[in-house]
């Protein structure tokens, strides 16, 4: 279906790869980093590109045909990426499968805690599932209600974006620490 909607699978790909790289360039805003002291470590950035990933499925959930197939697309952009990392950090081809079950189990739990936060609009239980995933090794994170004000913008946001500009390859994110 995909397919025949755009025509050719190069046009597939420049859209998929539009809005993987939107998705990247939003988990890669340096004040989450700088400013709301997300870990800047693989796995710090690990968990601020699964939670935009999230966001963006959390985005597509209840879309059917095209969308869904763009949804299912970046997902497993996404776990290739996340496998190509791994292989770039020196795993070898007998680590790879393990890491990534783990790393599997991580992101749907996640998705899970963050979508169930969203949905009963329960910030506090939003912040206290981004603080046990993103930062488990400090007692406090001032800066999480921050970033969960974020999340909660952004899926507002792309909540209010078009099915069709979307299918077109283009999603807006918010801009960390705006406002």
């Amino acid at each position: 279906m995909f397919k025949r909607l755009f025509g050719r699978e190069r046009n597939n790909r420049s859209i998929t790869n539009a809005l993987y790289a939107e998705i990247v360039a939003a988990a890669r805003q340096p004040f989450f980093y700088s400013d709301w002291d997300a870990p800047d470590t693989p796995l710090g950035r690990f968990e601020m590109l699964a939670l935009h990933m999230f966001l963006f499925q959390h985005r597509m959930r209840d879309e059917s045909g095209v969308s869904r197939e763009i949804a299912q697309i970046l997902i497993d952009e996404f776990f290739a990426e996340v496998e190509h990392s791994l292989r770039d950090l020196g795993i070898g081809d007998m680590g790879v499968p393990k890491r990534m079950k783990k790393l599997a189990r991580m992101y749907y739990g996640r998705t899970a805690s963050y979508a169930d936060a969203l949905e009963r609009d329960d910030r506090p239980a939003l912040a206290a599932a981004l603080k046990r995933n993103i930062r488990p090794d400090s007692e406090s994170w001032p800066q999480v209600d921050a970033l969960a004000g974020y999340v909660i913008e952004a899926d507002k946001a792309l909540a209010a974006q078009d099915s069709e500009a979307i299918q077109a390859g283009t999603i807006r994110f918010p801009v960390a620490g705006a406002a």
